[in-house]
């Protein structure tokens, strides 16, 4: 049965449906960047609440803000905003739930105008984003790249915005014009302070156009830092059928994710916020060490099985994770490696974190692929794996499991995996890479210093880095990875 508000309660009892009434719902996030972490995630989330009967007038608009996403505008206009998350339990049972807190959808390339309206609505209290870890438009060293064309285009006088910069400090513009208070800007990006380099990026944008916008800017818009966890893979079409042969649900864009969700959100909201905290989402006043745990533990781990686990030919992480050895590597770099690098996270027991991390890694049903891990790895090794490295070399603790996963790096940025097949390398520094990864010269990858920075120059890193790339070059990943394990890598 195709899905949208007509057939919504003609569906079979096996698929959960909103209770509560949608008409009744209002618009009180935009949310920019709608993709299947977003549906799976927070937009769940705030239809929890609204099931509970509570914040009815904080539905979402989501807003596509590249030209890509039509078809994301396209599917959800069919289904008025309607679509179905289906959570994939590790014994192979399958949840259904169709999300209804969606109620609006724009595109901005084809209408900005509304999009900016939209925004600077009084009824809009938060501004919401996914736009990836490389969204923020920072340079390897923070800063705010005033040179990218985009931002260059929305900064001339009179520009129509394209950018997620341009649309959000607009609307912020109108709403300062008209005596509107800003709404709160919400990054659910997976990166140290998001929230805090969402400021510097707005600000600094809102500096450029007006320095006196940006000053407003500055003291007047809040930007809570947000930690967000859920495995969430983009949808097949091999998923997508099972979803209408299982359930009955003709959806164009269905959701799969794992059961585990967690948010950790900073509690600083200028115009109010829904009551998270009754579903599960911890308020807090410092983020920071849940962010540090997840980005450390998580997705470090994440770092160093997708491209060891590539090279060695698997396609899924649950393939990779399933291996003794890669699981006995990740235990011991998770161990030993960065959790000496974590404070203490209130409420949290690590060992149990670690453990039921490999056991979410491990779920055959979610079907999470390892070539996902290895997008953009420029900017996510900086942000996730490198900073452990720097932490334990300062403290003199070994660093040698984190050194063969950069190494798997660099054997995998070359082209070609131990069986000779092509590896597709998704990178905005994919020709440096590529290049520094063919080079003779085995610590010419380290010597990318808007990556790595000086680590090509510390021996403590440098020797076992080089004794995994020969080791990579001469048995293949698999052995390596042995070898790792068992503290035997010569």
């Amino acid at each position: 049965m195709r899905l949208d508000a007509s057939t919504l309660h003609d569906l079979g009892p096996e698929v959960s449906v909103p209770g509560y009434d949608r008409s009744a719902v209002r618009t009180g996030i935009v949310h920019l960047g709608v993709g299947g972490f977003h549906r799976s995630h927070q937009a769940m989330y705030l239809d929890r609440l609204m099931e509970q009967g509570q914040a009815l007038g904080w539905g979402i608009c989501g807003v596509g803000v590249l030209p890509s996403d039509a078809r994301m505008r396209d599917v959800l206009t069919a289904q008025d905003g309607l679509y179905t998350l289906v959570l994939a339990h590790p014994d192979g049972s399958l949840e259904a739930r169709v999300v209804g807190s969606m109620v609006e959808y724009l595109l901005a390339p084809d209408d900005p105008e509304a999009v900016l309206e939209k925004m600077a609505d009084p009824q809009v209290r938060i501004v919401s984003l996914t736009v990836t870890e490389g969204g923020y438009n920072t340079t390897g060293v923070g800063s705010f790249d005033l040179t990218e064309p985009g931002v260059v285009a929305d900064l001339r006088p009179g520009a129509v915005p394209r950018t997620v910069f341009g649309l959000v400090v607009e609307a912020l513009a109108r709403r300062r014009a008209r005596g509107v208070p800003p709404f709160t800007v919400v990054s659910c990006d997976n990166m140290p302070g998001n929230g805090d380099v969402a400021a510097d990026s707005f600000t600094a944008f809102a500096r450029a156009r007006d320095p006196e916008l940006g000053d407003w800017v500055a003291g007047n818009v809040r930007f809570p830092n947000s930690m967000v966890d859920r495995i969430t893979p983009g949808t097949s079409d091999a998923q997508r059928e099972e979803v209408a042969r299982r359930f009955g649900v003709d959806d164009g864009w269905p959701v799969i994710a794992e059961p585990y969700a967690q948010w950790v959100l900073q509690d600083d909201f200028g115009l109010g916020r829904p009551p998270l905290e009754d579903v599960g989402v911890q308020l807090v006043a410092d983020v920071e060490p849940y962010e540090l745990m997840k980005l450390r533990l998580l997705n470090a781990s994440h770092q160093c099985m997708g491209y060891l686990g590539m090279l060695a030919g698997w396609t899924f992480i649950h393939d990779a994770c399933q291996d003794p050895a890669v699981r006995e590597l990740l235990l011991g770099y998770m161990t030993e490696e960065a959790t000496p690098t974590l404070a203490p996270v209130p409420g949290i027991d690590l060992e149990r974190y670690r453990t039921d991390l490999l056991a979410r890694f491990s779920n055959p049903h979610v079907r999470d692929t390892l070539a996902r891990l290895c997008v953009d790895s420029s900017e996510r090794m900086p942000k996730f794996l490198l900073p452990v490295v720097r932490e334990d070399l300062a403290a003199g603790r070994d660093v040698t499991r984190a050194a063969v996963a950069v190494a798997g790096w660099a054997r995998w940025a070359a082209g070609t995996d131990d069986a000779g097949q092509e590896l597709e390398l998704v990178d905005p520094r994919a020709d440096a890479l590529r290049a520094a990864a063919r080079e003779d010269d085995p610590l010419a990858f380290l010597r990318l210093r808007a990556v790595f920075g000086d680590l090509a120059d510390d021996e403590r890193f440098t020797g076992p880095y080089r004794r995994a790339l020969a080791s990579l070059a001469e048995v293949g990943a698999a052995a390596t990875v042995q070898a790792a394990a068992r503290g035997t890598l010569r």
